[in-house]
């Protein structure tokens, strides 16, 4: 979808049509969840702290997110999904994969399928949607970027090799904005710098995730569209109204998560051996700390003392304050001994 919560707040409120329009939290630690196309222009952008948003665009309009009703929209969306095809793959409120290669209505060609899809959307819902057309997951991803809003762009397999080679390596699913520094300190600028170097190299570089690089560069994508993912992750994170950096500080803040964390697991009817602690620093910089237990995570307490231990690890002082404290429990199963990774 383009710009989901955003099109939905101006689909729903007139007067936020035409003018920049960020979702989230108007607060001093608000971040913006989306940012309309008329705030894009400004630079805003997903995952902005709000207070650096409206540095940009002083006309900036805030509304808070209202999460029910983007959920209600989308299982619009996907019934219309489930109209072409039953593989649907998920990967957030606004945006899945879809297998149409033997779709229902029986539809010859995939550019077919995604205008009807496109087509009934805007009727229904009153919004555009975008969308990507390759033989692979990668392709279609990066796809469904060109031409927003209300874009359609396909990837054909003869022409796949040329495209690749010409994209910028930050727009290579899984390269971030670390990885993508590091490639350029390797000369690694394009898909056809990426495709030039061995298997071996990328490896040494960059462990498992270099056979993926090497992969996509050539086109390669094997995944199927899966429609049914399993979770491997239960987490929350709190930021917070001031920097913290006391003992005690920290102790609560933690207790909070664990009891969170707690809840989470149970309603999900999820268990893991292993625990994840993210400590964001109040200049943005951002450390994990993990350890697999001997037993499954079930219990509040039992996972605020690993996270206690885990944070021993951890420097923060006056002059390094925390800004965000995370626990995520993964579906590990228990080793013999704690591992500290």
């Amino acid at each position: 979808m383009d710009a989901f919560f955003a099109s939905v707040e101006q689909r729903d409120f007139p007067q936020l049509r035409g003018v920049p329009v960020a979702v989230g939290g108007d607060g001093p630690r608000g971040v913006v969840a989306t940012a309309s196309y008329e705030a894009r222009r400004f630079g805003v952008h997903s995952a902005m702290a709000m207070t650096k948003a409206k540095r940009l665009c002083p006309e900036l309009h805030i509304v808070p997110c209202r999460f029910s009703v983007y959920k209600a929209v989308s299982g619009q969306i996907h019934d219309i999904f489930h109209e072409y095809t039953d593989i649907v793959e998920p990967l957030s409120l606004d945006e899945a994969f879809l297998d149409v290669t033997h779709n229902k209505p029986g539809i010859e060609l995939a550019q077919q399928v995604a205008r009807e899809i496109k087509q009934k959307i805007r009727e229904r819902t009153g919004l555009t949607a975008s969308a990507g057309i390759s033989y692979c997951k990668f392709l279609a991803k990066i796809a469904s970027d060109y031409h927003k809003p209300d874009g359609m762009f396909t990837v054909h397999p003869v022409r796949a090799l040329d495209f690749i080679a010409g994209l910028p390596i930050e727009d290579f699913w899984g390269v971030g904005p670390k990885t993508a520094q590091k490639m350029h300190r390797l000369g690694i600028f394009t898909g056809a710098h990426l495709r030039a170097l061995p298997l071996g190299f990328l490896m040494k570089e960059f462990g498992k995730a270099g056979r993926i690089y090497h992969d996509f560069s050539r086109g390669i994508d094997t995944r199927p569209v899966e429609t049914e993912r399993v979770r491997k992750s239960v987490g929350c994170e709190e930021t917070f109204l001031t920097d913290i950096y006391a003992d005690d500080d920290i102790r609560r803040e933690l207790s909070a998560l664990a009891a969170e964390l707690d809840r989470r697991l149970h309603r999900n009817s999820f268990e893991g051996a292993s625990l994840t602690l993210k400590v964001k620093y109040f200049d943005f910089t951002q450390i994990t700390r993990s350890a697999t237990a001997d037993h499954l995570l079930v219990e509040a307490d039992d996972i605020l003392a690993i996270a206690l231990r885990l944070m021993s690890h951890v420097d923060v002082s006056p002059e390094r304050p925390v800004r965000l404290l995370g626990l995520t429990v993964n579906k590990t199963y228990p080793h013999p001994t704690t591992t500290w990774l």
